[in-house]
């Protein structure tokens, strides 16, 4: 079936599902297969239990007609993708870096969503899966469309931007992330450059943070340039207070010079900045832009300020490298308290410098003063330090559920494959 053909489809049934378990009724079901699963083996499954369609590559015998049969589901999925994108005569915001990009996207969208109807990546659909799907989510009534872009490896954004087909882009920074994929920093700068290079070649805009000089080198050749930072730019602000909470003083940009936000953390600056520039540039209302940034709430473990049996939990699970949790535990410090416990689960992808990189944690953790520090899994298990330590987030909890904490402040940060949200019960 070609890919228009399979498009007239998609019109009567805009629902594409991956995983029989969240299967709705009317679904276009697409059997996609990995190392360790084949969809193509719950194709009669996903049609009893409702969908329209099963879109697959190994044909059955006696198979249904409702089997709609390619060469490769996951490129029929990308496929689609693309044409779906091809109706669409409107900004499509892609969002990149090693840091930072799910914040950026969730304060972007949620300020030309107050203004636009914006659709965007839901939760961390930011893969090779995810973006595809994410595109095929949009409706006919789209105003503005966000895109977020994840990559641990050179080439995966640049196969993203073909089917995506950015018109502007944001690369919100290049860390320490993914290092065993990219291959060192300068990979990273190039994996996530690839970004750039596609609107580069297509006479698109970036938005682009001044204070990171990379980003200019990287930006070289792109005419048009949206700026924001702490000192130069359309929009400049620093911060004002960073605990509890977030506060940026404005210096130019909006007329109104606090903006109060609900977010953990220093490091979060850049990406309030870069929601005010996206507000401003696409002409959303100032009152509309700081009311949205200010009305945010983070959820799904990044950096959420919690309440829980009278203590103040930062619960930042939901990724971690090197450069956000030297962030996370710097700002950390800054918090008045002296009663300041430390949880911290091992940082995945960093290659043979991953034992470097966890001792370096541990020397920055032993030149502050803490209540407790308890380090988890991962390369911390190689490293010199005089902390507890738990092979896994589990002896964690279980160790935590025997203390007797009161009005403490805990930061509890981790890769994602280490769970550290199940400290909390």
């Amino acid at each position: 079936m070609t890919t228009p053909e399979l498009y007239n489809i998609y019109l009567q049934h805009p629902s594409i599902q991956t995983d029989t378990r969240k299967l709705k009724q009317g679904d276009i079901f697409f059997a996609l297969k990995g190392p360790n699963f084949n969809g193509n083996l719950f194709a009669a499954k996903a049609l009893e239990a409702g969908a329209a369609y099963a879109v697959i590559d190994e044909m059955q015998e006696g198979a249904d007609e409702r089997m709609i049969g390619v060469p490769d589901v996951l490129q029929a999925l990308q496929d689609l993708a693309s044409y779906h994108r091809d109706q669409f005569n409107i900004p499509f915001i892609a969002i990149t870096g090693s840091n930072g990009k799910t914040t950026t996207k969730e304060l972007g969208s949620s300020v030309l969503a107050s203004h636009y109807k914006t659709y965007t990546t839901q939760g961390n659909l930011n893969n090779h899966i995810g973006v595809p799907l994410t595109i095929l989510s949009i409706q006919k009534d789209a105003e503005m469309a966000v895109i977020e872009m994840g990559a641990n490896h050179q080439k995966e954004i640049e196969g993203y931007c073909v089917y995506t087909k950015p018109t502007h882009g944001i690369i919100t920074n290049c860390g320490k992330a993914h290092l065993e994929g990219f291959g060192g920093i300068a990979g990273v700068r190039k994996g996530k450059g690839e970004l750039f290079d596609y609107i580069r070649e297509h006479n698109g805009a970036i938005f682009m943070y001044d204070d990171y000089d990379y980003l200019h080198s990287m930006g070289n050749g792109i005419a048009q340039k949206y700026v924001y930072g702490t000192y130069s730019g359309t929009v400049t602000g620093y911060v004002q207070a960073s605990e509890p909470f977030l506060e940026v003083a404005i210096t130019k940009g909006l007329e109104q010079k606090i903006v109060a936000t609900q977010l953990v953390g220093d490091y979060n600056l850049p990406n309030v900045l870069c929601a005010i520039a996206i507000g401003k540039y696409f002409g959303v209302p100032e009152e509309k832009i700081v009311s949205t940034i200010e009305q945010y709430t983070p959820s799904n473990s990044r950096s959420q300020m919690l309440e829980k049996d009278g203590n103040h939990i930062i619960l930042d699970a939901y990724n971690a490298n090197p450069t956000s949790m030297r962030a996370a535990i710097e700002n950390f410090t800054k918090f008045p308290s002296t009663e300041k416990v430390l949880m911290l689960g091992g940082m995945m992808e960093l290659g043979e410098d991953s034992i470097m990189e966890h001792q370096q944690i541990v020397d920055l953790i032993t030149q502050h003063r803490w209540k407790q520090v308890v380090l988890v899994g991962g390369d911390f298990a190689s490293t010199k330090h005089p902390y507890i330590y738990f092979p896994d987030s589990l002896a964690a909890a279980n160790w935590y559920q025997q203390q007797d904490f009161q009005n403490t402040y805990l930061l509890i940060k981790g890769s994602r494959r280490m769970q550290m949200e199940k400290i909390l019960g």
